[in-house]
């Protein structure tokens, strides 16, 4: 949902049609139509992807690492140690002690990152608290079902969310970069400003849930690079070692094709691309990439 057609709007649909994605664009009358219990007061136009959909994380992640190890692959939940070495990296410790070694390393540690290089990834990616609010729907109103609501970006006010999923309620969330956060240490209890700012975000947008309770909260992190866009480049200490992070809050959906890119750089040894090397994630915050 757009307040106009602003730039961002525009290079949106153009990169959906030129990649042949199905997109409806919507004025005011013709969203408040489709869609009535959303109010649309300042929203010039909307996207609509009809064939988008949400993307359930936890599922995707287990049933990943399930197919992985049925074709073969060891899959082990352990704490790394940050490398050391000559430049070709022969291996890594875990926690435990052990060694794994390998030829080739991929690291992709999300907010974890600085940790593992705090001297070269220090102040590059900052993992960020962000706070999701889900409110209950009323019982027996189907209004605000995946088949009747569809996900959403209110652009403007830089609220995102979901409709009620599995019987979980309306997801709201707030894109803006919330404090630092330790993915260790840091509690994941939901602030009472970040909850309150979904709910006014919930009464001005979707008027029948103004009142509706709050059924769950989760804090999560962003790992957010300076543009806003990935980083895929090369350990500069080590010739065999990649760095793949800066999600920056949208990295999941981009997985396959991260992972796919990541891959055929580690096997071929192709130079990445400029935008996403490590020269470009500067310790300023100058995001361009949402």
């Amino acid at each position: 949902m757009a307040a106009g057609d602003d730039a961002y709007t525009t290079a949106t649909r153009e990169t959906l049609e030129r990649g042949s994605h199905p997109v409806e664009v919507l004025d005011n009358a013709s969203l408040r139509r489709r869609f009535p219990p959303i109010d649309a007061e300042g929203i010039a136009m909307a996207l609509l992807e009809p064939d988008a959909g949400v993307l359930a994380a936890r599922r995707g992640v287990r049933a990943l690492a399930a197919d992985l190890e049925r074709r073969g692959a060891r899959v082990l939940q352990a704490r790394v140690a940050p490398p050391a070495g000559s430049p070709l990296l022969r291996g890594v410790r875990l926690a435990d002690g052990s060694d794994v070694a390998g030829d080739l390393f991929v690291f992709a540690c999300g907010a974890w990152l600085p940790q593992l290089f705090p001297e070269l990834l220090g102040g590059r990616i900052r993992p960020s608290r962000q706070v999701v609010t889900y409110f209950g729907t009323p019982a027996g109103d189907e209004r605000f079902r995946p088949d009747r609501m569809p996900a959403w970006i209110d652009f403007p006010a830089g609220i995102y969310g979901t409709p009620d999923i599995d019987g979980r309620g309306v997801k709201v969330g707030v894109d803006e970069h919330g404090p630092a956060i330790d993915p260790d240490l840091d509690d994941r209890i939901a602030d009472r400003e970040s909850v309150q700012k979904a709910r006014g975000w919930l009464a001005r947008r979707i008027p029948a849930l103004a009142g509706a309770p709050v059924v769950e909260t989760r804090v999560c992190q962003y790992e957010n690079t300076a543009t806003g866009d990935f980083l895929i480049d090369r350990h500069p200490d080590y010739s065999n070692a990649w760095i793949v992070g800066g999600g920056s809050g949208h990295g999941f959906k981009h997985g396959p094709a991260v992972g796919e890119l990541a891959a055929r750089l580690a096997l071929t040894g192709e130079a990445p691309d400029p935008r996403f090397s490590l020269a470009t994630k500067t310790t300023d915050a100058r995001r361009a990439v949402y």
